[in-house]
């Protein structure tokens, strides 16, 4: 609060008037054991060059991706963006364009939106795409309230394969609305029994492919048994650049489609932002959150964009909203289409198969090292190791030699006794040289 302009009066009158006694009644919904104890280990004040050094230092021990090998995926994954991608997106018009509260008059961005949308439908296999969602995780809870919406139940289930941070967006926003959400264990193997839990009680199923562990699934079965119940499937992928090789999901009876877009045209970025991928057959149209762009024709025959759908609570009644998302990554959502332009559908096919190379001749290459195990079947470009040593453990000592090996199932899934368990990605960008490296420091660290 030191920040902020304003007196003790002033803070007092303000509480006052909105009815609570301290400003902490305000956080009342976040569970105490993740509120700070103590403010955080940071100077107090400081001067605008000194807060400048002090961040420099700060960031000088992070280890840049692109500095050493990098196999570090689970949910964001590291490939090659193309220069124009981002030549073009900095370009004033895109750069500081915003949400178009006159959209007829933005015919440029309503039009690269409309591109957007026929993209990933064509992606998912789907009818109709939104003009994207903030992020895959988001997305995915988002769908799963569309689906109560649409069979008018309240109740989830959520694969074991499900990635878990997705996982605990839907169980949050479920909380919030006292939906029922039932979590299956995790599924290492990919080989859970999700058919069993599937009734006339449940609203969706939500299944991921490939899943937090790598595995490809077949999707059919689950939403034949869906479609029995009355119930809708959930796709869900966090690589986008996997449907560029596997079957898509709208092929295999999917009602929604949801993801994370970040592969495509956008850099890790720290962790975000990124551009969630919605997708779903035609029928389910005005559930649908966010938004969509339609083709039209204008007063004298030509071709011309509009917002054709809006749910969202800026545009509509707030009580009438799907959703109350308040941004369509707009900037991001246009370095995906650029470079999906780019790639076009045989580049994209090209791209996976890399991916899918890179990734088998990596797997191949550690299951020769000693105290490791190649637990998946069938995979993309992302697998799960059991290490003969716990995988944060070995993760840290890989670092220290140059290598960035991968994220431990046990900083996803704390306590669940997956302590050995390494989640790898090799994409496009991994070399001969990147995957020698990996096994030989791993061979000294176990």
């Amino acid at each position: 609060m030191r920040y902020l302009p304003l007196s003790d009066t002033d803070r007092s009158e303000m509480l006052a008037r909105i009815g609570v006694k301290h400003v902490d009644e305000l956080f009342a919904d976040v569970p105490k054991n993740l509120l700070l104890k103590e403010p955080v280990d940071l100077p107090r004040r400081k001067g605008e060059l000194d807060v400048e050094r002090i961040l420099s230092r700060m960031s000088a021990k992070n280890i840049p991706a692109s500095s050493v090998p990098f196999f570090v995926g689970a949910g964001a994954y590291k490939h090659h963006v193309p220069a124009t991608v981002d030549h073009l997106i900095q370009r004033s018009e895109f750069l500081t364009s915003y949400t178009p509260y006159q959209p007829e008059i933005a015919q440029g961005t309503l039009q690269y939106l409309f591109e957007f949308q026929t993209q990933v439908a064509a992606l998912t296999g789907m009818e109709v795409a939104n003009a994207s969602m903030y992020d895959g995780s988001t997305g995915t809870g988002e769908a799963v309230l569309m689906a109560h919406r649409v069979t008018k139940r309240r109740k989830a289930v959520l694969s074991g394969g499900l990635h878990p941070h997705y996982a605990d967006v839907v169980r949050t926003l479920s909380e919030m609305s006292s939906d029922d959400v039932v979590t299956m264990a995790p599924d290492v193997a990919g080989a859970e029994d999700i058919l069993s839990q599937i009734d006339d009680s449940v609203s969706c199923v939500v299944v991921q492919s490939p899943d937090v562990f790598g595995n490809v699934r077949d999707l059919k079965p689950i939403a034949d048994k869906a479609h029995q119940h009355g119930a809708l499937l959930i796709a869900v992928f966090t690589e986008v650049v996997s449907l560029g090789l596997l079957k898509s999901p709208g092929s295999m009876g999917a009602d929604i489609v949801v993801g994370e877009g970040q592969s495509i045209g956008n850099a890790l970025n720290f962790g975000g932002p990124y551009v969630g991928l919605f997708a779903t057959q035609s029928k389910f149209l005005r559930q649908m959150p966010g938004r969509l762009c339609g083709e039209t024709v204008d007063a004298d025959g030509n071709r011309g964009f509009v917002l054709t759908l809006s749910t969202r609570e800026q545009h509509i009644r707030r009580d009438k909203a799907t959703s109350n998302i308040c941004t369509n990554s707009g900037l991001c959502s246009l370095a995906f289409t650029i470079h999906m332009t780019l790639l076009g559908e045989a580049g994209l096919s090209r791209l996976a198969r890399i991916n899918h190379a890179n990734a088998v001749k990596l797997a191949d290459q550690l299951s020769g090292v000693k105290g490791v195990e190649v637990l998946n079947e069938t995979f993309f470009n992302e697998f799960t190791l059991r290490l003969a040593k716990p995988a944060a453990e070995v993760v840290e000592r890989l670092a220290e030699k140059g290598v960035l090996a991968g994220v431990p199932v046990s900083r996803l899934l704390p306590g669940a006794g997956l302590d050995n368990l390494l989640l790898v990605a090799s994409t496009e960008v991994n070399t001969d040289d990147d995957r020698a490296a990996f096994c030989a420091a791993l061979k000294e660290v176990l």
